[in-house]
């Protein structure tokens, strides 16, 4: 049995943690019903956590599929696989018809490090690499329970470096890479970057980019509180659950590679971040920025109004979705995007 230890609930002491009073922000009409309709798939299959874990990865996977076809449509895209210190991973690399920057984007997907794949966010990926004309690779980590933290970390870190060390073969500019991901992926990014930045390789990354994150081992948070009963997709209950097959030992909590808050985070590369309202990782993503400004590094925020996780799946019928897809192809850019709150 995972026992915490030393310092194990420090946030009720935390003067911040309040419980919230009044009505949760509305949800864009758009994202309800995508809401709605990720609801109804979902319920022709028993709760994933009752079931075997590769029945409950399948019915995801199902659920998922219909946001991941259509879209873009790449000039090339190759399926390959990757040796890493845990062994080969698979890896999926978009080749956009029009290039308009040289480097790659190495996208991590979420699923609370135990559900979805490059198949579940395909779309995803290809959204990035059309919009900001980019290729785009993303890797299928191993999952947890089968892999426990630090592996699909390390993982993520090899095929890292793999892609600047095979950048002439792959036909990207290794000076020029990128690396994001959504909820969990998010979380395994900055891990990434943290771990390379230890061992001296900070300079590989040139930005990050941070979709809806979960960036510490507080559960004592406003936002988990008011958006956590499930309701708005993610629920604190699944949240327990996938942090309870990603971890092996209590003291893991407290890595400053799972708890990013509790990480060191000068010399980073600069960081875009994609923050949704109504989710229970929503303050996660606040209390990032202001550390990571606090830290000196070159961050930039937006939250998007109405949005709940996952939102970016949306894109075929979300505005909200569109802008945030066209704004972090602005920031790819090097282009100023316009902070603060975005309205559909």
């Amino acid at each position: 049995m995972m026992s915490l230890q030393h310092d194990s609930l420090p946030y009720l002491d935390d003067p911040a943690f309040t419980l919230p009073t009044g009505a949760p922000a509305p949800v864009d009409p758009q994202i309800a019903e995508f809401m709605r309709l990720m609801a109804k798939d979902a319920a022709q299959y028993p709760r994933r956590d009752t079931l075997p874990i590769e029945e409950g990865r399948a019915n995801a996977e199902k659920v998922r599929l219909p946001w991941a076809q259509g879209g873009p449509q790449m000039a090339r895209t190759v399926n390959t696989e990757v040796a890493t210190r845990h062994g080969k991973v698979r890896v999926r690399i978009h080749y956009p018809a029009e290039r308009r920057l040289p480097g790659a984007f190495m996208y991590i997907h979420g699923g609370g490090f135990v559900l979805f794949s490059i198949d579940t966010h395909d779309r995803v990926m290809r959204e990035y690499a059309e919009r900001a004309g980019i290729v785009v690779i993303g890797i299928d980590y191993t999952r947890a329970p089968e892999a426990k933290f630090p592996q699909p970390l390390e993982e993520c870190v090899d095929v890292l470096r793999w892609i600047a060390a095979q950048a002439r073969e792959l036909s990207i500019d290794a000076d020029q890479l990128f690396i994001g991901g959504d909820s969990a992926g998010a979380n395994l990014s900055m891990g990434t970057a943290l771990t390379l930045r230890d061992e001296g390789q900070g300079g590989l990354i040139k930005g990050i980019v941070l979709n809806y994150g979960g960036f510490s081992s507080n559960l004592f948070r406003n936002s988990v509180v008011r958006y956590g009963a499930g309701d708005y997709g993610l629920s604190l209950h699944m949240m327990i659950w996938f942090r309870g097959l990603h971890i092996r030992h209590g003291k893991d909590f407290f890595d400053p590679r799972v708890d990013i808050m509790r990480a060191d985070l000068r010399q980073l590369p600069p960081v875009w971040m994609v923050v949704t309202e109504c989710d229970p990782l929503h303050d996660d993503s606040i209390e990032l920025e202001r550390l990571l400004k606090a830290a000196g590094v070159d961050v930039s925020a937006k939250v998007y109004r109405g949005t709940v996780h996952s939102f970016l799946e949306a894109v075929s019928i979300s505005d909200a979705a569109v802008q945030a897809f066209e704004d972090t192809a602005a920031w790819l850019h090097g282009e100023r995007v316009v902070h603060g709150a975005h309205s559909a």
